[in-house]
């Protein structure tokens, strides 16, 4: 297993780790699968548009809208609440497709990481699996 470390400069941030997790693929693995995880409960990841950086703006925006910082009702003492309900909603895992030695995503695609109680330094988990299939 392989692990990534990333350092977050706000509360809310989405990093596109499309790259850091290419260069971590093997010399020798041109198929399978890359399986990502976040062992973390206040962030998540996700795959979504990284071509125009609006549509990550959009994506905080949003999900501040429908999971206040404080609502008033939250009962955690910690006050990060609002944090591990979004990552519940972005999920603590992504498996991508590896081809001809890259990760396999859509042209407008890019693998996220998403801090909602920053700032912080984290680490992600990074598995790859060949293609039993296949061989």
């Amino acid at each position: 297993m392989k692990t990534l470390s990333l350092k977050t400069d706000s509360r809310s941030q989405m990093l596109d780790i499309s790259s850091q997790i290419n260069a971590l693929i093997p010399e020798n693995f041109s198929s399978g699968f890359c399986h990502v995880f976040c062992p973390h409960t206040t962030a998540g990841l996700a795959i979504n548009e990284n071509a125009d950086p609006d549509v990550r703006s959009d994506i905080l925006k949003t999900l501040d809208k429908l999971v206040p910082w404080d609502d008033g009702s939250y009962r955690h003492a910690e006050g990060n609440s609002a944090a591990h309900l979004k990552a519940i909603l972005t999920g603590a895992s992504q498996t991508i497709p590896v081809e001809n030695g890259r990760l396999a995503l859509g042209t407008w695609q890019g693998l996220y990481f998403c801090e909602f109680d920053g700032p912080r330094t984290r680490t992600i988990s990074v598995r790859f699996f060949k293609d039993i299939l296949t061989e």
